[in-house]
């Protein structure tokens, strides 16, 4: 095409400037919603933004801004720091004063430190400041305990695909460049995009633009190579990160193959570490197939040399053998929870002395306060009654910690079914 697109990006050009613009998030600010009748009585609180990417977290604080007449400070918590911070506050000292109010949006709040969010506390809780933090983790984990308690979360979904078609239309319709290139999209073009972006408007809209910068009319094969694997949505280290792996744990935990293999697909089509997958398989084996059969753990590690050895994609099917596997095995979680009954039994009894016939005993003097009287060697005896003795510390005697399940131990066994 012989004209540039304008240098500002098109997702920006196309931010919702009034509150009427702005849809897709009708259960936080939808008519009735607790925020915007805290924008009608002017008392907005300050607030917590959790979402996924494109969901809208900046525009939404953007639009309070606009409807409280404040000042609307923005800072990436990557790129801002303390010093950055002071000087925020003494405007919002002035402005104060003025009786004008002040929204400092942090946006990615979770990349703050416990100090610099520590930071914030006084002026939060005083009302020098109104603050909007956004996030795409989950705050409970990412936003220390004493910012959380003075702020309210509110929950941004993944806009649906009718939003993002709506979205992408308003762009074709009303963006000057696109208007005056007369840009055209194929019939069902928008309809994949929106699908394929994955609840992101910023994305699909980035989409659009890099496709209008190629072709005045967009084909849906464009529309697919400009995609690629983008319209995955998965952050190695965020929220979906977790979500898929938990899904995938699960639907093998559950016997479920199918699934086990569409959630092996959406984290390694996505990019991550097969390495990773590989040691949750691992931990799987343990875990949940356990003793129920002996052949799982093999059959892991088994998957995890092969991804050493030839990495991807090669080793995609490696994993895929393995997942099948794990989800079709028999399972026992008696490892596991008897290994945790371990667990709880040392914290709360950390240092019980071992029975003196168990102790080793290299010296005179150990020999001499009975370290290993009394110690029965097993293999001498052919009868094993003959060979029993006290193996656990004396407050610990009698437990039975593979009997956490079933009164009786589970067998070794090699069967999937």
């Amino acid at each position: 095409m012989t004209e540039h697109i304008n240098h500002i990006p098109l997702a920006e050009r196309m931010r919702p400037k009034t509150v009427d613009e702005f849809f897709g998030q009708e259960k936080i600010f939808g008519e009735g919603s607790f925020l915007r009748e805290a924008v009608r009585q002017g008392s907005v609180p300050s607030l917590l933004f959790w979402g996924p990417p494109g969901s809208g977290k900046t525009t939404l604080a953007r639009l309070l801004a606009g409807e409280l007449s404040a000042q609307f400070v923005q800072f990436s918590a990557v790129s801002s720091g303390k010093k950055d911070l002071q000087v925020v506050l003494e405007q919002a000292k002035e402005n104060r004063a003025a009786e004008k109010q002040t929204i400092l949006f942090l946006d990615e709040i979770h990349r703050w430190n416990k100090a610099q969010q520590d930071a914030l506390l006084p002026y939060v809780e005083n009302g020098t400041i109104i603050l909007i933090g956004a996030t795409t983790e989950n705050p409970s984990f990412s936003v220390n305990s004493a910012l959380l308690s003075r702020t309210r979360v509110l929950v941004l979904e993944k806009l649906a695909p009718g939003v993002i078609k709506r979205v992408l239309n308003r762009a074709l319709k009303e963006d000057t460049f696109f208007v005056k290139q007369k840009v055209t999209v194929e019939e069902g073009g928008l309809a994949f995009l929106a699908e394929a972006s994955g609840g992101d408007a910023r994305q699909a809209l980035s989409a659009l633009e890099a496709c209008a910068m190629r072709a005045k009319k967009i084909s849906v094969a464009l529309i697919e190579e400009v995609m690629a694997r983008s319209h995955l949505l998965y952050d190695k280290g965020g929220e979906w990160h977790y979500d898929v792996i938990s899904a995938l744990h699960k639907s093998m935990r559950g016997g479920d193959a199918d699934a086990s293999l569409y959630y092996l697909g959406r984290m390694l089509e996505a990019g991550e570490d097969p390495l990773y997958v590989a040691r949750r398989l691992i931990r799987f084996a343990s875990e949940d197939v356990g003793l129920a059969n002996s052949f799982a753990l093999p059959q892991a590690v088994a998957a995890m040399e092969a991804c050493k050895h030839i990495g991807m994609p090669e080793c995609e099917m490696n994993l895929a053998q393995a997942v099948v596997y794990l989800a079709l095995s028999k399972k026992s979680s008696a490892l596991y929870m008897g290994y945790g009954a371990v667990k709880a039994d040392i914290a709360q009894f950390p240092n019980e002395p071992v029975p003196l016939h168990l102790r080793n005993a290299p010296t005179k003097l150990m020999k001499s306060l009975d370290y290993g009287k009394g110690y029965k060697y097993t293999p001498d005896f052919k009868d094993t009654k003959e060979a029993a003795q006290e193996y656990l510390p004396e407050r610990l005697r009698g437990r039975k910690y593979l009997d956490i399940l079933d009164k009786d131990k589970p067998s070794v066994s090699n069967d999937l079914s």
